[in-house]
């Protein structure tokens, strides 16, 4: 026994649907701005040198960074990171929001049991199991059977809402990709950091040596009369500051490597690292290329792309959402007005489908509304990707110009200490010979610690700069 009908719809309906169904025209995109073609530098107007030879091809950062003990708190990081470990899980759900959108536009099938549900012939019921036709088994049947329900992506609605889910998705990926080269960075700042301190914290203890032994000398001069008490307390105050300034740096010790801690996913515990900041090695290639191709790599700006693909898509099925949907309602199986007429074969047997054609009318206007949402929402993400392009170029520029000056600001450092420690043996030597005073010395002595500190610090900035560099450019990853 096999049934197939159509709705039996007045053509007056038919035109009323057709005309309530008029699609929206697309809206106009912006235009995005134009990227330059170079990185130029703020002073003169040109590409900024880099220092030594270099080539900035993306690369992954085991590459990049050359300490080992660096890499292995990166690994550690990356493993067990909590934030990661949120981020991974808001991927998987937006992936199983995939599937279920995937899944959409495949045929649905149900396993289904009427029973009998009394004398009611009223046309409301021309949606059930088996169709208008069949109205009197629909309501005085028995029916079990299989029922499917497909509905027919004509206008691409379904395809836009699945590819729109795929663009979250990727989204949430290269969303992933940006918060592992944070942390990757993070980690590799703070280890610098503390290198540094390292280093700061035994200049600041040679020097509290070296004054202790001064005061020793002004305190015996000040026995034989050759010193006075005013030099002691000077050369005592100048300890106690030294003395002072070592605990404060062993305090930003502590505070960086439990800052370092929390990134690592573990409770405080001392960090291993390398003795000094000035054993360390820059990169064999620190080199850039064009800004069109050079900012692709950054997940950020990934990220915003299919941000902007997704809301594309997403209009596209606000757009269909005012055309007719068709649907098709396969069904098969068997019914009778009792149980025993069920087991009659092959008379029990029934098979047929339903088609349905539906256009919006009277939710007209919510699907105007949620159509205006959604040009709402596209444009917001056209700004957001036009914003992270801009910001993308605006940090590289910036770190370009950086590391090349904090190169620039290192060797400046260094010759000034080099002239300061010297500073510091000939007045050691003049007033041994009478020819200068204690605050000469104590002066000589304090300039040369602030000259050691800011050699170490302009070192340490040189591996921010290059950390900075490498995470503007995407951190290695394509």
């Amino acid at each position: 026994m096999f049934h197939f009908r159509l709705k039996n719809i007045p053509y007056q309906l038919i035109i009323l649907a057709a005309g309530a169904c008029k699609i929206m025209d697309p809206p106009a995109q912006p235009v995005l701005l134009k990227t330059p073609t170079s990185f130029s530098s703020a002073q003169t107007g040109t590409a900024a040198p880099m220092p030594d030879s270099i080539d900035m091809s993306p690369y992954e950062w085991r590459q990049f960074f050359q300490d080992s003990m660096l890499i292995a708190l990166i690994d550690s990081a990356l493993q067990r990171n909590y934030d990661l470990a949120v981020a991974n899980q808001r991927i998987e759900f937006l992936r199983l929001n995939f599937e279920l959108s995937r899944r959409a536009r495949l045929p649905s099938l149900d396993l289904r049991f009427r029973g009998r549900t009394g004398d009611l012939t009223t046309p409301h019921l021309e949606n059930t199991i088996n169709g208008v036709k069949n109205l009197e088994n629909q309501t005085q049947n028995y029916f079990f059977g299989l029922q499917s329900f497909w509905e027919i992506d004509i206008w691409g609605k379904l395809k836009n809402k699945r590819q729109a889910a795929y663009f979250r998705y990727m989204s949430s990926e290269k969303g992933r990709h940006l918060l592992t080269t944070t942390i990757v960075s993070q980690v590799a700042r703070l280890y610098y950091s503390l290198l540094a301190l390292d280093n700061e914290l035994q200049i600041i203890e040679k020097n509290i040596a070296l004054q202790r032994s001064a005061l020793a000398t002004v305190k015996i001069q000040k026995a034989v009369g050759g010193a006075t008490q005013l030099a002691v307390q000077q050369f005592e105050a100048q300890l106690a500051r030294t003395q002072a300034l070592g605990v404060e740096k062993q305090q930003s010790i502590v505070e960086i490597e439990n800052d370092l801690n929390v990134i690592l996913g573990r409770y405080p515990q001392p960090i291993e690292r390398t003795n000094s900041i000035f054993d360390q090695t820059f990169p064999d290639s620190l080199q850039m290329g064009v800004p069109s191709r050079m900012l692709l790599y950054r997940p950020d700006l990934q990220q915003e792309e299919f941000n902007l693909l997704a809301s594309k898509a997403d209009l596209q099925a606000a757009r269909a959402a005012f055309l007719p949907t068709f649907s098709i309602t396969p069904y098969g199986g068997v019914h009778g007005k009792d149980f025993t007429a069920i087991t009659n074969m092959p008379q029990a047997w029934i098979v047929g489908f339903i088609s349905a054609a539906t256009a919006p009318i009277f939710l007209n206007r919510q699907i105007k509304t949620q159509y205006q949402q959604s040009v709402s929402k596209n444009r917001e993400s056209f700004y957001a990707y036009q914003q992270a392009i801009l910001k993308a170029f605006s940090e590289v520029s910036t770190a370009v110009s950086r590391l090349q000056n904090n190169h620039r600001i290192y060797q400046f450092r260094r010759h000034e200490t080099d002239v300061m420690l010297n500073s510091v043996t000939t007045a050691n030597d003049l007033y041994t010979a009478g020819k200068a005073n204690y605050l000469e010395i104590i002066t000589a002595q304090e300039k040369v610690l602030q000259a050691e500190l800011s050699l170490t610090d302009a070192r340490k900035k040189m591996f921010l700069s290059s950390i900075f560099l490498y995470r503007s450019l995407g951190g290695g990853w394509e």
